[in-house]
């Protein structure tokens, strides 16, 4: 081939050459055909490198032409030469025999799980259910008459300052606890009613490895002639036995509670330290405070304001009722120490409870 700058259409070179290089490159079988095709053409000393080098020799006019096409030939080259070396790859791999290393651990397959939520609404759930109790649901939004009012929590009362609760336009606000649905329930059913209430609450609470401002709550009303605290304090020990443990002790503590009278906080004997019979290490345990008691819910008898406000006859009719937060519950039988672990995804928690 002549240099650059001869009588000679160069242009007309360079798309022979092209052409001639490509049909190289496509016959090439060997990575090291291949390689000797790539240095022919566009090695130091190649041909299309010869003639690039060569340009500044050309006229003005040619120079343009001759450069572009020059240019283009070299990345059609460059492109087809890395698709070549991919087939020839791929091709030699096709080829060898898979072998199996059984010394490289084993990979697996990563199954995933029901979170532990999830996993502790369900058994509740189901225990609630086996005993007889069925379940209800309503809205997270609501008003401030099921909210507050219907409970006996009138105007005035602590629980119903901007402080503690989450209001929104129109004088609607996000639930606080889910016994806005034990309201609704009783005005359109009349006794008996023997019923869970499981669902998320919200409340006005900076985020701390105790509190949340959105968790989720399990309430239980049962309500019918003649029922009494024993039979509260019956499900409640029962329910606390089947959960935590056959060998938990209950106890119940006076409380108040707008909503219920009498009114009690239930605890549980320490699962970490049983009860203070087993001293940890370090003398006082970390868990109960080296009480020996873990508070785990809060229940009482309905109160008559609350049976007036949906029309039953306080002198008719008596109930039960109690709420427990599940992410407490969850804390306490799992050893869980932050609640915000919930909400994170962190994949190192969650592979703890597949």
């Amino acid at each position: 081939m002549r240099p650059p700058g001869d009588k000679v259409d160069t242009e007309k070179s360079v798309r022979e050459l092209r052409e001639s290089a490509a049909r190289e490159i496509e016959s090439a079988s060997t990575a090291r055909e291949l390689e000797e095709a790539r240095v022919k053409y566009l090695g130091r000393k190649g041909l299309l490198t010869s003639i690039l080098r060569g340009i500044a020799n050309l006229g003005e006019a040619e120079r343009a032409v001759v450069g572009k096409a020059a240019n283009r030939a070299k990345e059609e080259l460059t492109s087809l030469i890395a698709g070549k070396r991919e087939s020839l790859e791929q091709g030699l791999r096709d080829a060898s025999p898979r072998q199996l290393d059984v010394t490289l651990p084993g990979t697996g397959d990563w199954v995933g799980s029901r979170h532990i939520l999830s996993r502790v609404a369900r058994e509740l759930r189901e225990m609630f259910v086996a005993m007889g109790f069925s379940v209800a649901t309503g809205p997270d939004v609501e008003d401030a008459y099921h909210n507050f009012e219907a409970l006996n929590i009138p105007e005035g009362h602590p629980a119903r300052e901007q402080g503690d609760t989450f209001f929104v336009k129109g004088g609607l606000l996000l639930r606080t606890h889910t016994s806005p649905v034990q309201i609704r329930v009783m005005e359109e059913t009349p006794p008996p009613i023997r019923m869970i209430f499981p669902g998320r609450v919200y409340r006005n609470d900076a985020p701390d490895p105790t509190h949340s401002p959105e968790f989720h709550q399990l309430e239980c009303l049962y309500v019918d002639r003649g029922v009494t605290f024993q039979d509260l304090k019956g499900t409640l020990a029962h329910f606390a036995r089947r959960f935590f443990g056959s060998r938990i002790g209950v106890r119940f503590r006076p409380f108040y509670f707008p909503f219920t009278e009498p009114s009690a906080e239930v605890d549980i004997t320490c699962i970490a330290c049983s009860g203070g019979r087993e001293k940890p290490a370090s003398g006082t345990c970390r868990m109960c405070g080296g009480t020996g008691w873990l508070e785990i819910l809060g229940a009482g008898m309905v109160h008559p304001a609350v049976f007036r406000h949906v029309g039953y006859d306080p002198e008719q009719f008596t109930g039960y009722a109690f709420g427990a937060g599940i992410e407490r519950l969850a804390m306490l039988k799992y050893g869980i120490t932050d609640i915000r672990f919930f909400l994170e995804n962190d994949l190192r928690f969650l592979e703890q409870f597949a």
